[in-house]
């Protein structure tokens, strides 16, 4: 009898590997008017409310609600793709079910888990970061073709017992550039100022290797290149903040954290950068430092 349940249970297994395998559908090619567009964003409805952008040269993702319950843990990090085309590709991929592999325009092999992602935010509180859920209520400004823009907010989330925030966040990433320009505005129970830590996810690669950081305190802005995934090659992040309001860097399990001071209800923006070293712009960690090193930003809100 024994024997007859192992059989059976293996059959069920290979049965639900054959349903999973048959799920994933050939990549769809690009259209001419696709290969002619530079940035797209889009809410992938068919998978959470995924939220995607991208240009010509990265492309971005942040998580919907659905995704809390259906693939815990979900996080308000921000997910990163490899990318070697220059027109949009993700939605496409995404609709194959097999993201995570290759197809012959880029992947996904970033892994946010409970990270902050590239650039993802909480509030930084008695040496803890203090994390919202995912989001809510979208508005895109502009799906393309030459920007992807849009908003999304926050749900009101607890800093320990001492203040409740939300935030409403603008996201804008035109084409030519590695990096989002994000616009946030944290509302707070308390006037009091806050610190807000912005993050880099430690280990988003699988076995867990670091990669190397980079902190400048000078020019307010920390670099990351990532360990190498197997024949997938090597992921990159940024962040750049106002050197005005900069207070400093700090570390948690997760993240590294370079942090902020802002003011409740003003606006303040920063920049998230990503980069794939198979992506065809950048040869090494030289070239990615160098390209951190020499943006310019706009930090007006």
């Amino acid at each position: 009898m024994e024997l007859v349940m192992r059989a059976l249970l293996l059959a069920a297994v290979l049965l639900g590997t054959a349903a999973v395998a048959s799920e994933h559908q050939p990549m769809r090619p690009a259209t001419a008017g696709e290969r002619q567009q530079h940035a797209a964003a889009l809410i992938a409805d068919y998978r959470y409310d995924d939220l995607l952008w991208e240009n010509d040269r990265i492309a971005y993702r942040i998580y919907g609600r659905a995704l809390e319950a259906a693939e815990p843990p979900s996080s308000s990090g921000i997910d990163a793709w490899g990318k070697r085309v220059r027109w949009p590709y993700m939605d496409r991929q995404l609709r194959t079910g097999d993201q995570h592999a290759d197809h012959g325009e880029g992947l996904d092999f970033y892994n946010v888990g409970t990270g902050r992602g590239v650039g993802g935010l909480g509030v930084w509180y008695d040496n803890k970061l203090w994390t919202s859920r995912n989001y809510v209520r979208p508005q895109i400004l502009s799906a393309g073709p030459d920007a992807a823009d849009f908003t999304v907010d926050y749900d009101p989330w607890p800093v320990d017992t001492v203040r409740t925030v939300r935030e409403t966040r603008r996201f804008t990433l035109p084409a030519g550039t590695n990096f989002t320009r994000l616009t946030s505005t944290i509302a707070s129970s308390s006037a009091d100022q806050l610190v807000i830590g912005i993050g880099i996810s430690k280990r988003p690669i699988d076995g867990g290797a670091l990669g190397e950081i980079r902190k400048d305190a000078k020019a307010a802005r920390m670099s990351w290149w990532g360990p190498v995934d197997g024949d997938k090659g090597r992921m990159a992040a940024a962040v750049i903040v106002d050197p005005a309001a900069f207070a400093g860097f700090a570390e948690d399990a997760d993240n590294y954290l370079i942090l902020v001071r802002v003011a409740p209800g003003k606006p303040f923006v920063y920049y998230s950068g990503a980069a794939w070293g198979k992506g065809g712009d950048f040869a090494g960690q030289a070239d990615w430092s160098s390209y951190v090193d020499a943006e310019r930003p706009d930090f007006r809100p």
